[in-house]
């Protein structure tokens, strides 16, 4: 997948117009570029930044049915995410595992409320659950989670979800996208619509943010999947138009491991103002979040507020025995969730009251906007919104076939230990490079487990541009040591310069840039 061969292919479509064209890069845009592909329409995803570069890439690493969601009685939405989470870990098994979780229970009256509320979540799930709930008590939620705090502890609820990487996933869509014949851009941005002289758009105005060149491409029909930025794309379509949007920011914290021993995460369905919070092992580190606060303006690059860091470390602090600080974050991350704008007059004002399900919706012009959802029904959402954009575009017919796809990587037996395990049947090839040349085996960071020839690979085969697509998406380091990812800067930089034969000038600029926007994931001393 070599963003050179995608942009060729460009020239030759020509004034052809595509079957459709999709506007966004993240979960719900990538997933419904590969379901159209994979139905042999003929697909152009085009993202403004990198592929998931938003929202996509800073989820709460969580695939899961939503128990909350079950508290507030959305059978239909649990019933949905549980099918999928099933179908993405069945699909993508190098990138989706099993992750135990524990509510621990420190009043006594919700013991039972949880212990048969989780086993109405594995009734729910059928033959796709990943494992029996049961009902622990206080020793063995302790010798699950050794390091929790057991004064009031009266035992606690163990149960099953999933677990994965976002956008290592997004990364393996897009291949399997391309695989099926689908063309993706990264860096391009789309900066208008071309409509028909009855008003009905055929396509879009876009220009390269590497080149600076503009091109005009047709497609029988065009998909708004910009997530938090539906409304921009909406604006272009029609000025004036209603707000479909409200975005909420979540943030999350990275810790150390030591700060969660044992295997399994913690679930706390009820923290001091009704939020859920996890606390969750990933890439050997802890992840824990997520807050949920209304904000009024969209941005690539979100920041946490103070508030928000206070009250994910307060409330850590009331179940850890080993009490985080701020000096012990490793990386701070924000993402803004696209949720449905509530309607005008709507009491509704909580972030946590309005619904998580997906919004599809299509213009008076044409423009098919798909919006809301989560990560774990990326897979359902897409299939929805193909099946509106080919009935909108007069395409032929086509039976949906990702529900039983295999992703990019996908391996029958994956050793998560091994530290390459997260590239699925990719690793093979790449420890054969490493076997001749060695030194691209050797850690860039003591600290991190990354290597030289994942830079490499990730510019050849997963059309990586800039460091920071390397050390934020393509390897984790931004999101798990916001300061190691600034000492591999510089080598990251020298590796990608090689590779795609940029100079000095651009390395330095490379280093200056990533460095500055890393300072936004760690507090200062």
């Amino acid at each position: 997948m070599k963003r050179e061969r995608m942009l060729a292919s460009l020239e030759v479509q020509g004034d052809t117009p595509w079957d459709i064209i999709v506007i966004g890069g993240g979960a719900t845009g990538l997933g419904t570029a590969l379901d159209a592909a994979s139905r042999g329409y003929r697909t152009l995803l085009l993202e403004q930044s990198d592929f998931t570069k938003g929202t996509s890439s800073r989820s709460t690493k969580l695939v899961h049915g939503g128990v909350r969601y079950l508290a507030q009685g959305d059978i239909s939405l649990v019933l949905e995410a549980l099918h999928e989470r099933g179908l993405m870990r069945q699909n993508a098994p190098h990138l989706v595992k099993n992750q135990s979780f524990v509510i621990p229970n420190y009043d006594w009256w919700d013991g039972p409320f949880y212990t048969v509320g989780m086993k109405v979540y594995d009734m729910m799930a059928g033959k796709l659950g990943l494992g029996p709930s049961q009902s622990l008590s206080s020793d063995e939620v302790l010798r699950a989670i050794p390091n929790l705090k057991t004064e009031g502890l009266r035992g606690g609820v163990i149960y099953y979800d999933g677990q994965f990487d976002d956008s290592r996933l997004a990364v393996n869509m897009a291949q399997t996208c391309a695989e099926h014949g689908g063309i993706l851009l990264n860096y391009m941005q789309v900066t208008g619509l071309i409509k028909k002289s009855d008003g009905i758009v055929s396509g879009v105005k876009a220009t390269d943010m590497e080149s600076g060149k503009t091109y005009s491409l047709h497609g029988k029909s065009v998909v708004n999947a910009t997530g938090v930025f539906v409304d921009e794309i909406i604006q272009m379509d029609d000025p004036g138009a209603a707000p479909l949007v409200k975005p909420s920011q979540g943030v999350h914290i990275i810790l150390d491991k030591d700060f969660l021993k044992g295997d399994s995460a913690i679930m706390i369905p009820k923290t001091s103002d009704g939020r859920v919070l996890f606390a969750v092992p990933w890439h050997e580190r802890v992840v824990v979040g997520t807050t949920d606060t209304p904000l009024d303006d969209c941005s690539l690059e979100p920041r946490a507020l103070e508030e928000e860091i206070d009250f994910i470390l307060s409330t850590a602090k009331k179940y850890l025995t080993r009490e985080p600080q701020r000096k012990d974050i490793l990386s701070i991350f924000a993402g803004l969730r696209p949720l449905a704008a509530p309607k005008e007059g709507s009491e509704t004002t909580s972030t946590k009251e309005i619904s998580r399900s997906h919004h599809l919706r299509v213009s008076l012009s044409g423009l098919v906007t798909i919006t809301g959802g989560k990560w774990t029904t990326y897979r359902k959402m897409a299939q929805d919104t193909v099946d509106k954009a080919a009935l909108v575009g007069g395409l032929k017919t086509e039976k949906c076939r990702t529900e039983d796809m295999p992703i990019h990587g996908w391996l029958a037996t994956v050793d998560y230990h091994d530290p390459l395990y997260y590239y699925g049947s990719d690793a093979d090839y790449m420890r054969d490079i490493v076997l001749d040349h060695p030194e691209l085996g050797k850690k860039l960071h003591e600290n991190l487990p990354y290597t030289p020839i994942e830079v490499i690979w990730s510019v050849r085969y997963e059309m990586a541009r800039t460091v920071e697509d390397i050390l934020a998406r393509r390897q984790r380091a931004l999101f798990l040591d916001a300061r190691a990812a600034i000492e591999m800067a510089p080598e990251v930089a020298r590796l990608l310069a090689k590779e795609l034969g940029r100079d000095e000038v651009w390395q330095k600029q490379q280093v200056e840039q990533f460095t500055e926007l890393a300072k936004g994931y760690y507090l200062k001393d």
